[in-house]
């Protein structure tokens, strides 16, 4: 049998041992890497939660809680809890995630982080990859839980089937910048610290904005660190529903668009391309887009 087959078979049914072999064979592209995404099930139909927001709203509270409701209902959860710094940070990120220590010795819970390693937006081709590996295991509900900086929020939504909003009451400033994209791809907004003053005039602020949009988009108010608002939560994250096709197709096209742009890239060396760039600069006429075009065909 194939290596990458007999990987794909223990990932399959429940080995989280061959599972974490898997996920770092693919976040570093180290054979057979390839072969294992290749012979991956196209249509594994597992949910895919995303959590976005801002830093500080308390997003790893809110997992935790999550994964408590659905674990209490012997349910399998996998949280990868995408790092925006290196990979060599790991030990803020687990400090960040004291409140998940409750999680790490779970037999229904895998917890995995991932460095972005700088790609724009939080969310790269290897979230893609990696969350498919996941999709292929044996688990009820995958979260992706993301610091929402500048794109990341509208990048998750090609990767998540429902993506959750998380607010603060302090979050004035962010439902500013809700209409330039937030909007399209929230499929529900929490308001996480609920009991802190002003959510109620926040919620209504935001319900305003909300129902200029197409869809109807539902706000919920949770206290995390109380569990307070979680059940009804989690009840609309259980809830199935049917996608149109036309969304389907869109996100696909999406993940389809990260991963051939990340193909496309690999061959490009920056130091190379430093180096190019310093000889091109000596020339009077220097302008970066003829740059760019002899760079692309040389």
């Amino acid at each position: 049998m194939n290596t990458h087959l007999s990987i794909l078979s223990e990932v399959k049914a429940g080995n989280y041992r061959a599972l974490a072999r898997a996920l770092t064979l693919v976040e570093n592209s180290i054979s057979p890497a390839d072969s294992i995404l290749r012979d991956l099930d196209g249509k594994a139909d597992t949910t895919v939660l995303g959590i976005t927001g801002p830093p500080g709203a308390g997003k790893s509270t809110l997992v935790n809680a999550i994964t408590s409701y659905f674990v209490n209902k012997e349910k399998r959860v996998a949280i990868l809890a995408i790092d925006p710094t290196s990979p060599f940070n790991f030990g803020s990120l687990l400090g960040d995630r004291i409140r998940m220590a409750s999680q790490f010795n779970n037999p229904n819970v895998y917890i995995r982080s991932l460095a972005t390693r700088g790609a724009l937006g939080g969310i790269s081709a290897k979230t893609i990859e990696m969350v498919d590996v996941l999709k292929a295991s044996n688990f009820d509900l995958i979260i992706v839980e993301t610091v929402g900086v500048g794109q990341s929020e509208v990048e998750i939504a090609g990767l998540a089937d429902k993506t959750i909003v998380v607010l603060v009451p302090e979050s004035g400033d962010e439902v500013q910048n809700i209409k330039s994209g937030l909007m399209e791809i929230a499929d529900c907004f929490v308001i996480n610290k609920a009991d802190r003053n002003g959510a109620d005039t926040f919620a209504n602020n935001l319900k305003k904005i909300v129902h200029q949009g197409i869809k109807t988009i539902p706000i919920l108010k949770t206290v995390a660190d109380k569990n307070t608002g979680i059940d009804k939560l989690c009840e609309w994250i259980a809830k199935s529903e049917t996608f149109d096709n036309n969304r389907k197709t869109f996100l696909l096209a999406e993940k389809a668009w990260k991963l051939i742009q990340h193909r496309r890239m690999q061959d490009i060396d920056k130091k190379k391309l430093r180096e190019k760039i310093q000889a091109a600069l000596k020339n009077d006429d220097f302008n970066i887009y003829r740059f760019a075009d002899e760079f692309v065909e040389g």
